[in-house]
């Protein structure tokens, strides 16, 4: 799993900007700009996806998530779909169900018969810059539309 964090408490305007903000508005300022980036790496992940049924590609999403206790947002891709063999709890999900793209892995990271295939980190390496310039200035948007009400 790729784990990259982008911290905005170094950037002293912004980190001003969002301790006057409410803790709602706050949720709802990071949850912007967290998305924003996320968006970015996904339409990445999409275009170096391979296409067979297309099934993979439309089961590509932005996931947020939020600790509302601790004011921490993330936003990340997640590929939708559990393999019903493996014993998961979520076992109802069938193979031939259109929202299920278990298989990525075995494309990302290949298979003892099969070749890798990355697509998921080669998105991330290539875009991480662009999609935290993309959080930072839906950062900016968003505090502005918070200040400007």
């Amino acid at each position: 799993m790729i784990d990259y964090n982008l911290d905005f408490s170094a950037l002293g305007d912004i980190a001003k900007d969002l301790d006057l903000l409410s803790k709602a508005e706050n949720n709802k300022v990071l949850r912007d700009a967290t998305r924003a980036g996320a968006s970015v790496l996904r339409e990445e992940v999409i275009s170096r996806a391979p296409v067979r049924t297309g099934k993979l590609k439309k089961n590509i999403v932005v996931v947020t998530q939020g600790s509302v206790a601790k004011g921490q947002i993330s936003s990340g891709i997640h590929i939708l779909g559990r393999n019903p063999q493996t014993g998961n709890s979520d076992n109802t999900m069938k193979g031939n169900n259109p929202r299920n793209a278990f298989y990525w892995r075995f494309v990302e990271l290949g298979t003892v018969t099969t070749p890798a295939h990355p697509f998921v980190r080669p998105a991330f390496d290539v875009m991480q810059d662009e999609a935290y310039q993309a959080a930072l200035r839906r950062l900016n948007q968003a505090i502005d539309q918070v200040f400007s009400k």
